[in-house]
């Protein structure tokens, strides 16, 4: 049995702030006394962790990853390996990542091959959602079973013609079955076919940089979808997640969707809250680095889901995390901005992001748990094991120093990927030590983790909606 205690820090939960030290006994938290209290656990520690002047959360859940995903001809460069370690540097101790059903094949053989990909790999514990590329009588079945060993959340497309798309027709009978077996489903909501023919225009009209990305995907289409897909929610009577919303006109929908008492859930990603299409036209193709989908939008569009974030319009703060270095990966675009492969890096630096927005006056710091580490744990069942502190709770936690200045850059990042999103950046607040149930794996500068120290994680469904 290993002791150890977090002593002197100020407790941050959704719910709560109060100066108080943490026991954790073996992967679990125990206790949580005041100081005067938690004093008389030190004689019997193994490990004093202090906490003095520092913020205690819990340790972040980040639930949309792409972790070596094949995308348009190539491979995110992250692999679970380096993507969860990158995770730990930056307090993030739970990923969901996204298994991928392939065309003409079954469910269970996607999420077979990720798990294979994932298996003693992996520096934080790890769950998936499934990708639910080819929908028929067969794979909506295979969902059933899926539920019940602990996926419990799967994602169309409503983009991407030829690659993932799914008509309405397909996505309504998944919701169907999702209404049955308890699922959450996950929706890309952007207009694919509309995109395509702006995608073909633009090119036979020679407009081939990065900028274009930004000028077809509109956000009238984004909105469009969106609206698409809550009314097919409605059809089916299934709560649906909204993944990286990134236009006002889409918030919108959703929230007139949460006004009328709906389950529909929206999702947004650091990049939309402090990078605007403006990255798009940088010279030399640089603009290509910033290249994702949903597209980065212009800066009034930042207002508003800032706004939705603390509204509860935009419930969860994920990454969408989904690198392809510039070279050679990002070039496979020259000439041709939709050959550019649609993703970019962020698993690392999300916690410090928002609690960025903290420092600006955006959110408060019970809103930043929340956003970064409770709201996902409950969306895709996995609370109060994960993202909280509490007695019986996994002891994933973070010790944070609020004022520490850093730089955020290419050379000091630990993601496989060779260049910043946020290059030069500098940002208050900064991860000093996380534990991963109860073991120290990054601690003021060094990383003391492993591959394989992660696990699998089963879950429940959706705890919004029990």
């Amino acid at each position: 049995m290993t002791r150890t205690v977090i002593r002197g820090g100020l407790v941050i939960t959704a719910t709560e702030e109060v100066e108080a030290d943490v026991l954790v006994i073996d992967e679990q938290v125990a206790a949580l006394a005041t100081p005067e209290l938690g004093e008389q656990w030190l004689t019997d520690a193994d490990a004093v962790l202090d906490a003095s002047g520092q913020y205690v959360i819990p340790g972040g859940v980040d639930g949309h990853t792409h972790m070596e995903m094949p995308f348009g001809g190539t491979f995110s460069s992250d692999t679970f390996e380096t993507g969860t370690r990158a995770a730990a540097w930056g307090g993030t101790t739970t990923i969901i990542d996204f298994a991928i059903q392939s065309i003409g094949r079954s469910a269970r053989e996607g999420l077979d091959t990720w798990h294979a990909k994932a298996d003693g790999r992996c520096a934080v514990d790890y769950g998936f959602h499934l990708i639910l590329s080819d929908v028929h009588d067969a794979s909506l079945r295979e969902l059933d079973g899926l539920v019940a060993e602990g996926v419990t959340s799967f994602k169309m497309f409503m983009a991407y013609p030829g690659v993932f798309y799914s008509d309405d027709g397909r996505i309504l009978r998944a919701m169907q079955q999702a209404a049955g077996n308890g699922a959450l489903t996950m929706l890309h909501a952007e207009n694919g076919i509309a995109i395509d023919v702006l995608v073909q225009q633009a090119l036979a009209a020679g407009r081939t940089d990065p900028r274009q990305h930004g000028a077809v995907r509109h956000p009238l289409l984004e909105a469009e979808a969106t609206h698409r897909a809550i009314q097919l929610a409605r059809v089916a009577d299934a709560p649906i997640y909204v993944v990286h919303v990134s236009a006002t006109e889409a918030l919108a929908e959703i929230a007139r969707a949460r006004d009328a008492g709906l389950n529909v859930f929206g999702e947004t990603c650091p990049q939309y809250l402090f990078l605007t299409v403006d990255e798009l036209a940088r010279p030399d193709f640089e603009g290509a680095k910033f290249v994702c989908s949903t597209p980065l939008r212009p800066e009034e569009h930042q207002r508003e889901l800032w706004r939705g974030l603390r509204t509860n319009d935009l419930s969860v703060v994920s990454t969408d995390h989904c690198p392809f270095c510039f070279t050679p990966q990002k070039e496979l675009g020259l000439g041709d901005f939709s050959k550019i492969p649609n993703g970019m890096p962020g698993v690392e630096h999300r916690v410090d992001l928002l609690h960025q927005g903290v420092v600006d006056g955006r959110i408060g710091r019970r809103r930043w748990v929340e956003l970064a580490s409770t709201t996902p744990a409950r969306m895709f069942g996995l609370h109060p094991r994960k993202g909280t502190i509490a007695p019986g709770s996994d002891a994933d936690i973070v010790i944070y120093d609020p004022h520490a200045e850093q730089v955020l850059s290419a050379e000091t990042h630990h993601m496989n990927v060779d260049y910043s999103a946020y290059e030069g950046k500098t940002i208050t607040g900064r991860v000093r030590t996380v534990l991963s149930r109860g073991q120290v794996i990054v601690d003021d500068g060094h990383y003391r983790g492993r591959a394989g120290h992660g696990r699998f994680l089963p879950r429940d469904t959706c705890q919004y909606l029990t």
